[in-house]
């Protein structure tokens, strides 16, 4: 006998996207239901804990607090809060010679520093050209809410809000960042371009022959909008967003693994079939927050599997990660400070907490060119004892489902010699170090071939052309690849978009009444 639970909406998932649509349709009073595979929420925006010390499980800086940007919209309308310490200094870049650049938040400040490294010819005009497209997305993103369209209600509810400024700058989807580097005269700038293509492989997930100027420009400035370090890990976010949906009669169930949609006998709604023996869940409309390579295998609809198979990137075509969590001890001062460091001959706790490291030979087995490495704040107590620094080091992995199996022992022991040759870390003082790959993605999020990131950006794909939000009558998309490659911003903005076409097309609707 299976026990049925109804509501007014399922959510499969709970990375930030599925959070944030369940968030706002708790608040409105809907009852919803967030089903998540792992034992905790978020996705690749969370934390776990393992021998003592909270890792990210995979984002590291928190963006879209600012005014106008999605997350913000969330928690002023919800009044969801949790804390968060905001960098003075967003990142540092270690080109492949050692050359340091700070990626500092003030516009100016950053383009002089640009200069500096890379010669003053085209840098201004080119940043700040960047920057003003990358408000333009921000600014007009929450506009459109009903963006992509794909019913003439879509259209007729987004034409009120068009300018003709915004229709101007429209036109940067049809040229690539390759294009626009040749404009300003810095195609021929080899080390800026390898500056560019790794800086967009964190948040585009691609390089400049693919990716358009609207989502490049954006992606490249993320570190001029405010960045935050949330205490304790990404979890406390996480559990700020399950704590609300559960207070508004509503719940975030884990270690609960969706295995099936499909249709009730009458065509009103849902039926979720899981993996826990004996309980199923009902709705008037589910909306998955899991890639749509998951989603396709789970819906058993042949019309709907058609439309988007061809939608759903093969794997050569996507990204997983290569992961790993760090912890060393810093220095033997009583604070952590430079001065215990020279004492000890331990490296000093750097102030800033995120850098992207190039390589000057590609990782073994994988040829990434760079890592990413981010450092637990000085000030924070939660997520680990005092004096140990947790670090999260990722790097890319192309095409994963070929890639599952790797020589992991050689891609740590590269990572870490990189780390030792850089100054960032003296090998005699790590205490314990773990790796993950694309397997370990696939057993955590369940997502298909265990990728990361969502879908990259190609020139092929317009923003018009992204997957919609509206699957099929009743279903909704959320999550980075509805939304792809802009990190948590985009995947709340995903959110937002599946809430607000669910609201538009169900009205004030409740289980049974659809």
């Amino acid at each position: 006998m299976t026990e049925l639970v109804h509501n007014d909406v399922v959510l499969i998932g709970g990375g930030v996207g599925s959070l944030t649509a369940a968030a706002l349709l708790a608040g409105s009073g809907r009852s919803v239901t967030v089903l998540e595979h792992n034992h905790v929420a978020g996705g690749c925006a969370s934390s776990f804990y393992r021998q003592g010390y909270w890792f990210e499980s995979g984002a590291t800086t928190l963006v879209g607090l600012d005014a106008g940007m999605p997350l913000r919209h969330v928690l002023d309308r919800t009044g969801i809060r949790f804390d968060v310490i905001a960098l003075e200094t967003p990142m540092q870049v270690h080109l492949a010679d050692g050359t340091a650049i700070t990626r500092h938040q003030n516009l100016n400040a950053w383009i002089d520093e640009a200069e500096r490294v890379f010669g003053p010819r085209g840098q201004r005009a080119f940043w700040e050209f960047c920057y003003d497209v990358s408000r333009f997305v921000w600014d007009t993103s929450l506009l459109y809410p009903a963006f992509p369209p794909s019913n003439f209600r879509d259209v007729f509810d987004s034409l009120p809000r068009v300018r003709p400024a915004q229709l101007l700058r429209a036109r940067f989807a049809f040229q690539t960042m390759q294009t626009l580097l040749r404009n300003y005269d810095l195609l021929s700038n080899a080390r800026f371009v390898a500056f560019v293509n790794e800086q967009l492989m964190i948040t585009a997930q691609n390089t400049i022959e693919e990716v358009n100027v609207l989502f490049g420009a954006t992606a490249l400035c993320y570190t001029n909008y405010t960045n935050y370090y949330v205490p304790g890990g990404l979890i406390r976010m996480v559990n700020a967003f399950s704590d609300y949906i559960r207070a508004h009669a509503s719940q975030v169930v884990c270690r609960t693994t969706a295995t099936a949609i499909k249709r009730d006998a009458a065509g009103r709604g849902f039926q979720i079939a899981t993996r826990t023996p004996g309980v199923a869940y009902t709705a008037p409309c589910v909306i998955s927050g899991i890639p749509i390579h998951n989603t396709l295998e789970l819906l058993d609809d042949a019309r709907f599997t058609r439309r988007y198979a061809q939608r759903a990137l093969p794997s050569h075509k996507l990204w997983s990660a290569f992961t790993m969590g760090l912890v060393f001890r810093a220095a033997d001062g009583p604070d952590g400070s430079a001065v215990g460091a020279r004492n000890s001959g331990a490296p000093a706790r750097p102030p800033v907490l995120h850098h992207q490291i190039h390589l000057d030979r590609p990782l073994p087995g994988i040829g990434a060119r760079s890592i990413f490495l981010s450092l637990s704040h000085a000030d924070d107590r939660l997520r680990g004892p005092d004096q140990h620094t947790i670090a999260s080091i990722s790097t890319h992995i192309p095409d994963p489902e070929r890639n599952e199996s790797l020589d992991v022992a050689a891609i740590e022991s590269a990572i870490i010699q990189t780390l030792v040759e850089r100054g960032f870390v003296a090998e005699d003082r790590i205490v314990y170090r773990h790796s993950s790959t694309p397997r370990t993605w696939l057993q955590w999020t369940r997502r298909k071939f265990g990728q990361v990131g969502g879908h990259p950006q190609y020139r092929k794909i317009k923003p018009w052309r992204m997957i919609d939000a509206r699957l099929c009558p009743g279903l909704y998309q959320c999550g980075d690849t509805a939304y792809p490659g802009q990190g948590i911003p985009g995947a709340c903005l995903s959110g937002i978009i599946a809430h607000h076409k669910l609201s538009r097309d169900y009205g004030d609707f409740r289980a049974g009444s659809a």
